[in-house]
Formats: structure tokens, sequence, C-alpha cells
């Protein structure tokens, strides 16, 4: 049998009337308990009746069959008492069970009306509307602060940087990391040394007039030496 504390199930409650509502269960299976164990120890006492019957019977096998008759038909007696009161025990049992199985699902239900009544006392008086009303009203509200953030960074930011500059920035950090390898192996990279080469200007791609006559004047002059020399 379930070894339950019945105070955790039974309390006491207001009025007289609900007392012994609560009370009436607990009673009930104090009885049965009472009965139950009164029929236990009737049961153990007939199992020792029908040992000793069993016991004279086998005594007087030999000797005297009407003492081990007599013997087996007390045993038979006992036994049929033993079969009524495990009977009664196994429905002692069951309605013992029953009672505190019945008792269990009481207190659950009312649990749950306990829990649907804190659940309509949390609702109150929202409805689906509202619950949208406040979400649309949420979303609205975010809406705006990200329209306030907007304005507020409106014109922070820095416009685009021009071309030029980012090409002197470039060729600055190239520069860099050629003299970084210039420091570290103590030669110049052919490559970086062709980008390094500069470009000449304009006027230097082709020579100046005068500097060709002059050339063309020396030439002459090698020219008379060679003849006057032969």
């Amino acid at each position: 049998m379930s070894g339950w504390g019945l105070g955790n199930w039974f309390g006491g409650g207001g009025g007289a009337s609900g007392s012994k509502k609560k009370d009436a269960p607990k009673n009930a299976i104090l009885q049965l308990r009472g009965q139950l164990e009164m029929l236990s120890k009737r049961e153990k006492h007939l199992q020792h009746q029908m040992e000793e019957q069993d016991n004279i019977a086998r005594k007087f096998i030999t000797s005297n069959k009407n003492a081990a008759k007599q013997a087996l038909r007390r045993k038979k007696q006992f036994e049929h008492s033993l079969e009524q009161t495990s009977a009664q025990i196994m429905t002692l049992e069951r309605e013992i069970y029953s009672i505190e199985s019945a008792n269990i699902n009481k207190e659950t239900l009312d649990a749950m009306k306990n829990a649907k009544n804190a659940m309509q006392q949390i609702h109150g008086g929202l409805t689906i509307d509202k619950v949208d009303q406040t979400m649309e009203e949420l979303r609205e509200q975010h809406a705006i602060g990200e329209e306030i953030g907007e304005a507020i960074t409106q014109g922070v930011t820095s416009n685009a940087m021009d071309e030029g500059e980012l090409d002197d920035e470039l060729e600055a950090l190239q520069q860099e990391e050629l003299d970084n390898k210039m420091l570290k192996t103590g030669t110049v990279p052919v490559s970086d040394q062709v980008q390094r080469l500069p470009t000449p200007a304009q006027g230097e791609l082709k020579r100046p007039a005068r500097a060709e006559e002059e050339d063309d004047e020396e030439e002459e002059l090698r020219k008379l030496q060679a003849d006057m020399a032969m």
C-alpha cells in the first residue's frame, strides 16, 4: 500500500461544514486502514493455525488416522477462512487506493482551477485588438527613433576624398614600403627601381637646336683637321 501522507491532502478549512467535507476522505481512509490492519493480523493467525494442523496430521498419519483426518478437516476450515480474509484485504486495499486516487484527482482539478483564475486575472481586459494596437505603436516609435537618429547624424559624415589625395597617399605608402625593404636587404628591387625612375619632362625628350648646331660644327672642324694633316 502507498505510504503517502494524508496530512498533505486533507487540511482544515473555514466553517464546520467545510471541515467535515475535507475530513470525510481522511476519516474513511483511517477506518479502512484500521480494518486492514486487523485483517492482516487475522491472516497471519490463520496461516499459523493451518501449519499446526498440518503438523498434527503428519504426526498421526500412521498411528491414528482419525486424528489425522480431523486435523486435515480443521486445516481446510482455516484455509477457507484464510481465503475469505485475503479477499477482504484485497477489497480494502482497492478501496483505499480508489479514495486516494479520487482525492488526488480532486486536488489536481482544484489546482488547475486556481491556475485558470490566475491567468484570467493576469490577462484582465487584454484583447487581441489591444495587443495589435500596442505592437503597432511600438513599431511607430521605433521608426521615429530611426528618423531622429538619421536627422542627428545628417551632414556629420565627411565628403568623399579627392582622388588626387588618394593617389598621393598611395604613393607615400609605396615609398615607405620601398624604404623598409632597402633597410632590411640593402638592395633595391629592380621593379621598384624602375618605378622610382623619374619621368623625363616634356622639354628633356628633345635636345635644343643650339646643341645640335654645336655638334655639327665640331664634326666639320674634325674633318678640316684631317684634310690638313693629309
